[in-house]
């Protein structure tokens, strides 16, 4: 496979920084921010590129799609939303802004690892590949052609407007609030201001907000004296319960503001009981889902099973082959690879919300830096809305989850080999 073989060996250089920063300089909105995307986070954006095959494009769309059907089966929404707080029972209509689909590259075809509602780095990785240099101009390969790519701001923008027009019909929108906890202190901050500066460019008015900044008066949600129409969930507080996101509960549950993504779509697409519930066979028999599709999840989702203490003792003794996550981690926070746990650490899982996940190791991508070659794992994210793949990024790491903080790893666009018959010659 001409991409696995490219991943292996072309350590190509493909980033052009200074690039990055004449376009972003040119933006009178955006004065400032390179400094804050490259200087202060060196390792945010890695020099390359990640390659796949369009057999393994198509098979992440085909997980993609399988899901998007399983969704709307009455019989698994009665589940999840069953076993989800109260507020995820609240449907207002909305789709859910930047679902991210995790997958790891095996083998044996790509592999769905999580789904995430509040995934970061769309818009990052949008200017990161209209920055990029041409790869290998003598292959045949691409990201999107350059005129998708200038045409993703407006993609991205209508999509939040649609957004808005499924709760509030064709009324006017005023104020968005893009909303995180201590906004300034996040690492993906700058996406935040990206995100300011593109409803600023179609004419809508945006403001990045820590929900403490706001308040829920007289029905309506308030950002000092400015009423709040739309709220960008940045949050990691799925089910809105922490004291500080009152307001914001308080004006979703009276559906004074478009909330997304919203409870509702962390409880159908990604609480992590959802992973043990797709990649069941007897489950998805008994939900009558059609074979395509089921054949489609039991390929693609590694075999996912509830931690419990019936299960604790055979789980412990097949760990080496498992990974373990939270029910409602992020970020790769509190995971474990099987074979690094430690029986103090067992017992704080099985005192915990957890899943085992069949171990599907990532796949590697060599990389140049500092003269000198290594390898680094690779995740792929597929962005996506209403069940349709919007754009693909890959996150560079090293260490047993995705980070920030490797060396030449970070985001890489991903180019898509169109023909592997095309590719004659590689010069990385």
């Amino acid at each position: 496979m001409i991409a696995k073989f490219l991943n292996a060996n072309c350590a190509c250089q493909t980033f052009d920084p200074d690039l990055l920063k004449a376009k972003l300089e040119s933006d009178e909105l955006l004065k400032g921010l390179y400094g804050q995307i490259i200087e202060s986070r060196p390792n945010l954006f890695s020099a390359t590129t990640v390659f796949i095959s369009p057999d393994q494009f198509e098979a992440i769309s085909s997980t993609v799609n399988a899901i998007e059907e399983v969704t709307r089966n009455p019989k698994y929404r009665s589940l999840v939303l069953g076993r989800s707080p109260l507020i995820s029972q609240l449907e207002l209509g909305t789709k859910g802004v930047f679902m991210g689909y995790d997958f790891h590259l095996s083998d044996d075809g790509p592999k769905l690892i999580e789904v995430n509602t509040n995934a970061g780095g769309a818009l990052l990785n949008l200017e990161l590949a209209k920055a990029q240099q041409e790869c290998c101009q003598e292959s045949n390969v691409f990201f999107k052609h350059r005129d998708e790519l200038l045409s993703m701001d407006k993609l991205f923008y209508e999509m939040f407007m649609h957004e808005w027009e499924l709760q509030r019909g064709q009324t006017t929108i005023g104020l968005i609030a893009i909303v995180d906890d201590s906004p300034e202190e996040q690492y993906l901050y700058p996406e935040l201001q990206l995100f300011q500066r593109l409803f600023a460019k179609f004419g809508t008015k945006a403001i990045i907000a820590d929900p403490k900044k706001l308040h829920f008066r007289d029905g309506n949600l308030w950002y000092d004296k400015e009423k709040v129409d739309m709220v960008y969930n940045r949050l990691t507080d799925f089910y809105l319960e922490e004291d500080s996101h009152a307001s914001i509960r308080s004006a979703h549950e009276q559906n004074s503001i478009v909330l997304t993504p919203a409870p509702h779509h962390h409880a159908v697409y990604a609480n992590k009981l959802n992973l043990v519930t797709l990649s069941s066979e007897s489950v998805l028999n008994d939900f009558s889902v059609s074979k395509k599709a089921m054949e489609t999840l039991l390929v693609g989702i590694p075999k996912t099973e509830e931690v419990t203490l019936g299960n604790a003792d055979e789980l412990w003794e097949r760990r080496r082959r498992l990974f373990f996550k939270p029910l409602l981690g992020y970020g790769s926070k509190a995971t474990y690879r099987g074979e690094k746990i430690t029986r103090r650490v067992w017992e704080e899982i099985l005192k915990g919300q957890y899943v085992a996940q069949a171990l599907i190791p990532p796949s590697k991508r060599v990389i140049q830096k500092d003269g000198e070659q290594t390898d680094l794992k690779v995740d792929i994210r597929a962005f996506v809305y209403e069940g349709k793949i919007q754009l693909l990024a890959a996150r560079l790491y090293s260490g047993q989850t995705t980070n920030f903080r490797t060396n030449g790893g970070g985001f890489a666009p991903v180019f898509i080999i169109q023909s592997e018959s095309s590719i004659h010659t590689v010069d990385s």
